[in-house]
């Protein structure tokens, strides 16, 4: 081989020998002109102790913790006002359907004591068909947080029972019969404070159950609107002081009221009290109204009533004429079969009433009897004749012209007796009935208007079925009868059938 050959060939082997070569752990030397890298420093030895040292002794001692910074103090003239606890509220009530049939016309769905249609009249002579929801209600409870030993709450309640501008069809023909049912007027029933103050004493303002018959505490069971026929059913502002004596046994309630007078021209205020016991121990399931259960001690009541009338004298004449009003109310509510908190099957309760007195035709409801004070001489015979605007309430006092030519004024004498039995079938309660009975009369409204349109007595009688298919879902069906009187001695009866469903919150 030439040794050009040779020259050629060893060049090439000497150029190829790198990619022959085995790997190798010491890395390439870098380029000429890259940084060499920092050397990581090198930890600090610890320093040696002394050959005698020991460690300390373990100690349970916590490290001192910085003293918040104390506030000043308010300035005596300015308290601090601590709050021990929350403001309470809550909300209670129910909604409300009625379906209701009437054998005559006139009545809506509260009919209380209303005037029943004449018979051998149109209305008096045809039925009608009511549905609606005006009865429902709502409530709010309101609770402060106790202060001096002074606790305040507050009731709030309203309906859609409002008063509104005539009903249907009557004479005034002011409220259309959409409008009556499908657009209510919204009212107050309570809106009041009250105050339980040291040594079980009380005090209430505002408007509330008037204390004569110790409403609502012995209000009777029935699907029907309350308040029923000869019932006493009402609210009204006052301002109440009560003081309740406690013991295991019994509890003794004692109270007196200055309410709203029903004749603002007396300038007095009308005055009750009472006093009512109750025995803790024997216990009613009772359900006062239709959509309110619990359970209530037995109790005994008894109340009274005393009011003033001044009315402007009859005929119109530039003087008042004073009369006085009273009115006296026994109530009972008895367990004949107790109740007790775990059960309320079998349950037997009896609810009653006695009241009389005069010039108490509001203590009822929608009660007027027909009355009226007589027509205004007109001796003259003027082409107008001469009116008389009373400044009184119809139904509670009237004119009677005397035979001597003078007119004196009376209270209206009411008497009315209404008692109710409620029982709670086994195995649950859950399914009840109740049947209530009321009588009242008056000795004086024959003295007062036109025979025709006046009634001095009238009976009521009702059955009731009640289904509570939930806690909170109850359903209730009511047959009644209710026969008034009138003062020329004919009957007016109406029958009633009434559906109603609550929900109850």
């Amino acid at each position: 081989m030439s040794t050009f050959r040779l020259t050629t060939l060893a060049t090439l082997l000497f150029a190829a020998a790198p990619a022959f070569a085995q790997p190798s752990d010491t890395p390439p030397p870098p380029p000429p002109d890259a940084p060499t890298p920092p050397t990581p420093p090198t930890p600090p030895t610890p320093p040696t102790p002394p050959s005698d040292w020991t460690p300390p002794p373990p100690t349970n001692e916590k490290p001192p913790v910085e003293e918040p910074v104390k506030q000043q103090p308010p300035p005596a003239d300015h308290p601090a006002y601590t709050i021990g606890s929350k403001w309470d509220a809550s909300l209670y009530g129910f909604v409300e359907l009625d379906m209701i049939k009437d054998t005559t016309q006139g009545l809506v769905d509260l009919a209380g004591n209303s005037a029943i249609s004449r018979p051998s009249t149109y209305a008096g002579d045809h039925g009608q068909l009511l549905v609606g929801a005006r009865n429902s209600r709502i409530g709010f409870k309101l609770g402060a947080p106790a202060y001096d030993g002074i606790k305040a709450t507050a009731q709030l309640e309203m309906d859609f029972l409002g008063n509104q501008p005539g009903k249907p069809f009557d004479s005034t023909g002011l409220v259309s019969e959409s409008a009556f049912w499908q657009n209510p007027a919204f009212r107050i029933r309570h809106m009041n404070v009250k105050l339980e103050m040291p040594m079980d004493t009380y005090l209430l303002a505002g408007q509330y159950w008037e204390l004569f018959g110790w409403q609502s505490a012995f209000h009777p069971n029935s699907v029907q609107i309350q308040g029923l026929p000869g019932e006493v059913y009402s609210r009204t502002p006052q301002i109440r002081l009560g003081k309740i004596f406690k013991s295991d046994a019994v509890n003794v309630d004692v109270a007196v009221a200055a309410l709203r007078s029903p004749d603002r021209a007396s300038s007095t205020p009308d005055g009750q009290a009472g006093i009512k016991l109750s025995i803790n121990h024997w216990k009613a399931w009772h359900t006062g109204g239709s959509a309110s259960s619990g359970l209530d001690a037995a109790q005994i009541g008894v109340s009274v009533d005393g009011r003033r009338f001044s009315a402007d004298a009859f005929p119109a004449q530039n003087k008042q004429v004073t009369r006085n009003g009273y009115g006296l109310s026994i109530d009972a509510l008895i367990p004949i079969v107790a109740a007790t908190k775990e059960s309320r099957a079998n349950a037997l309760t009896l609810t009653g009433s006695f009241v009389t007195g005069a010039g108490i035709a509001d203590q009822y409801t929608s009660l007027n009897g027909g009355v009226s004070n007589p027509a205004v001489p007109n001796p003259t015979m003027a082409a107008t004749a001469p009116t008389y605007t009373p400044n009184i309430d119809s139904g509670l006092a009237m004119f009677y012209a005397n035979g001597d030519g003078t007119y004196s004024l009376h209270p209206i004498q009411w008497t009315s007796e209404i008692v109710g039995l409620q029982y709670y079938l086994p195995p649950s309660g859950r399914l009840f009935l109740s049947v209530n009975y009321s009588h009242m009369s008056s000795g004086n409204v024959d003295d007062f208007g036109a025979h025709n349109k006046t009634f001095n007595a009238s009976q009521f009688a009702d059955l009731n079925v009640f289904f509570d298919l939930t806690p909170a879902v109850r359903f209730g069906l009511e047959g009644a009868y209710i026969d008034q009187t009138y003062t020329d001695g004919t009957d007016a009866p109406d029958y009633r059938a009434q559906l109603s469903a609550f929900f109850i919150f």
